[in-house]
């Protein structure tokens, strides 16, 4: 999606950047260059906002005071930003920054949709968890911002004060679930301060199990934090006891969250094409073992994800193999369209050897920027790409920035992030496997830089291998994730230097086929009414199951569905066009009913059912009985009616008394009938 092109304001920050606007592709020839458009020339901004057409500011340092200037014009929604200092600008006397910069703005023009809104409502009641004197004096401090209670873990060297602003309990916690404004506790060894508690605290007899919720909570305790992810836990903050300043900032950060808030929904989720479960048999469960903050759990058959709890690294989205869970900061369709505007405006412009460096905005931003200021400056061909979160990259985007002209493509993330890297890691194993099928060199392709330093930073940028060497074209990221990856493979695979019609992929791979023994099979069809993507299929004219190898996600229902656990699963790409057709699996004949010639079952199967009940089981001793096992249900039904010993027939029904019996039993009595004997 994108916007009326907007009038770009470019600015070389007092020439410490040497920018030639001629050569920037994509904007007017008689655009200016200014020196100083933050001070001395902002005259020149407020000219340009009197205009109709939107802005562009390529400068984020001054954004709040072009901002402010702007809202005072209302006209606070015309105004975008862009950074080309840190990111391009400020780089080695050697480099040539402008077919970069002309690849910023072209990317900064693209506008994404919009994420949906989840609504958050905070009470301000608060939670502080501590010891001792130092939780008392920040709970009485955060009194009258919040309505706060203090819950110690140690009381020893708590002083009292003449008036107790707020409630003191004494505890530990169990359990917290919930986030912002719906927190829900559980504490063990719970009990009140006595009110007349003198020379030390005195508290009620305790008890386990007692529950409160709470808005916020004020973690004091040192101990281990009380949720998972608790950096992405919105409402939940901890700070070291040891650490003043950190105590300081988190007590500024908490008074502030009271009122109405609200958050994007980071994923979005479409239940009825999920490979969680059938039937109470548990499927693929890649999303909750990739979410590190626990916003995802089973919900049976599906998941539930809780949008206030969910933190919006991406990960479940990046590692579903439907496509049931998707990513919504940005969509998919608005990433891979920022990397294909950032790759070909770049190259179209002149650049060679494009390098993509996937980033967040906060620890990526600041050590790129470090690396601006106190160095060289990124290389000219590494293209920086800032995102919410890394994690969220799947294998279609990454196969997307190949296609596009990636020759390398590094992932800068925090070392704290590792742990949860490991979806991310898997989907570069698939991205590196499927371009090593095709014949590309993809040994050195991806790479994960966790670093701190920013002077260790180049040392991940720089082309250490053979690397693809594709022209960069585009395709239309349209329809799901599946949809999406297929189009970027197959075109991969007309430019492949070794197409493969068959790629051997990793065990976690969503592509492949499956396996059924024929000799186990009985034909039970329970794998196909199991399938959550419909590649299987049955045959209504004969027993026989199929599979169209393209619909296969490898979820593994059909495996742990199977009663003779005749299924293995193989992963791998297919990309023959048999990969969209039924494929049969296993078949047989039908057995025929001895009686009718209806088919029903199969004959391996009959035969292995008179092989085992002939003559050893009471029910079938006789000739006639054992040929009961050759028939179909109706007809059995009829045979058994006719047989002597049959159990489905009793003797004569009863005739039903009516009202003539009555009265022909009414006739027949006399008085005598009423007469008591002596």
């Amino acid at each position: 999606m994108t916007t009326p092109r907007p009038r770009i304001l470019l600015c070389n920050c007092q020439r410490t950047m040497r920018l030639d606007a001629k050569r920037i592709a994509g904007i007017d020839d008689d655009t200016p260059v200014h020196s100083h458009l933050c001070r001395s020339q902002l005259a020149a901004f407020e000219t340009a906002l009197a205009g109709d057409a939107p802005l562009l500011v390529a400068c984020t340092q001054e954004a709040p005071l072009f901002s402010e200037i702007a809202e005072d014009a209302d006209r606070h929604d015309d105004v975008g930003f862009v950074n080309i200092r840190e990111r391009a600008g400020w780089c080695d006397s050697g480099t040539d920054p402008h077919p970069k910069i002309a690849a910023l703005l072209a990317e900064a023009q693209l506008a994404s949709e919009p994420a949906p809104l989840h609504s958050v409502d905070s009470d301000g009641v608060c939670l502080v968890y501590g010891a001792g004197q130092q939780a008392l004096d920040t709970a009485r401090a955060l009194e009258g911002r919040l309505a706060v209670s203090l819950l110690l873990t140690d009381a020893d060297d708590l002083l009292l004060p003449p008036v107790l602003d707020v409630p003191i309990h004494r505890g530990r916690i169990r359990t917290v679930t919930g986030s912002l404004g719906g927190f829900s506790v559980t504490v063990d060894d719970y009990a009140q301060m006595l009110p007349s508690s003198r020379q030390a605290p005195e508290f009620d007899l305790p008890r386990d199990g007692a529950r409160s919720t709470c808005a916020l909570i004020l973690d004091l305790s040192g101990d281990t934090p009380l949720v998972t992810a608790p950096d992405k836990r919105d409402g939940y903050l901890r700070a070291d006891p040891k650490d003043p300043a950190a105590v300081a900032r988190a007590m500024f950060d908490i008074s502030d969250m009271v009122g109405s808030f609200e958050k994007p929904r980071y994923v979005g989720y479409a239940p009825e094409i999920c490979a969680h479960g059938r039937s109470g048999k548990t499927g693929c469960h890649k999303c909750l073992d990739a979410c590190p903050a626990g916003a995802i759990e089973s919900a049976g058959d599906t998941i539930a994800i809780d949008p206030g709890i969910c933190g919006g690294c991406g990960s479940c989205a990046a590692h579903c193999p439907t496509g049931a869970i998707a990513y919504q900061y940005p969509k998919r369709s608005d990433l891979i369209g920022r990397i294909q505007t950032l790759l070909l405006t770049y190259t179209g412009a002149g650049g060679q050897d494009p390098v993509l460096l996937l980033h967040d905005q906060t620890h990526g931003l600041d050590l790129i920027s470090a690396l601006s200021r106190q160095g060289a400056g990124l290389p000219g061909n590494v293209l920086p790409l800032g995102v919410h979160a890394v994690s969220g990259f799947g294998h279609d985007a990454l196969l997307a920035a190949v296609l596009a002209g990636a020759r390398r493509l590094v992932v800068l993330a925090s070392p704290k992030l590792s742990g949860e890297l490991d979806p991310l890691r898997a989907e570069i194993d698939l991205a590196t496997a499927l371009l090593s099928g095709m014949g590309y060199p993809a040994d050195h392709l991806f790479d994960i830089a966790l670093e701190t330093d920013p002077d260790a930073l180049p040392a991940h940028l720089s082309l250490t291998g053979p690397a693809p060497a594709l022209p960069g074209s585009l395709f239309a990221p349209v329809g799901g994730k599946r949809d999406v990856a297929r189009s970027a493979i197959a075109r991969l695979l007309d430019q492949a230097p070794a197409p493969a019609e068959i790629i051997v992929l990793p065990d976690s791979a969503p592509y492949g086929r499956i396996r059924i023994d024929a000799e186990g099979c009985t034909l039970c069809l329970a794998c196909v009414s199991s399938c959550p993507a419909n590649a299987l299929a049955d045959n209504p004219e004969k027993p026989q199951v199929s599979l169209t190898e393209a619909a296969c996600v490898q979820c593994g229902l059909c495996a742990a569905t199977c009663p003779e656990h005749v299924i293995t699963l193989e992963p791998r790409y297919n990309s023959a066009p048999s990969a969209m057709r039924p494929v049969v699996l296993h078949e047989e004949e039908p057995a025929l009913c001895a009686s009718c010639g209806k088919p029903f079952g199969t004959k391996s199967s009959i035969a292995r059912i008179r092989e085992k009940l002939s003559g050893k089981h009471w029910m079938f001793q006789r000739a006639d009985q054992i040929a009961l096992i050759d028939m179909c249900d109706d007809c059995r039904i009829s045979a058994q009616w006719t047989m002597p010993d049959t159990p489905l027939r009793g003797g004569a029904r009863p005739r039903p008394v009516t009202t003539d019996d009555y009265l022909a039993a009414r006739e027949e009595l006399s008085a005598d009938d009423f007469l008591k004997d002596d």
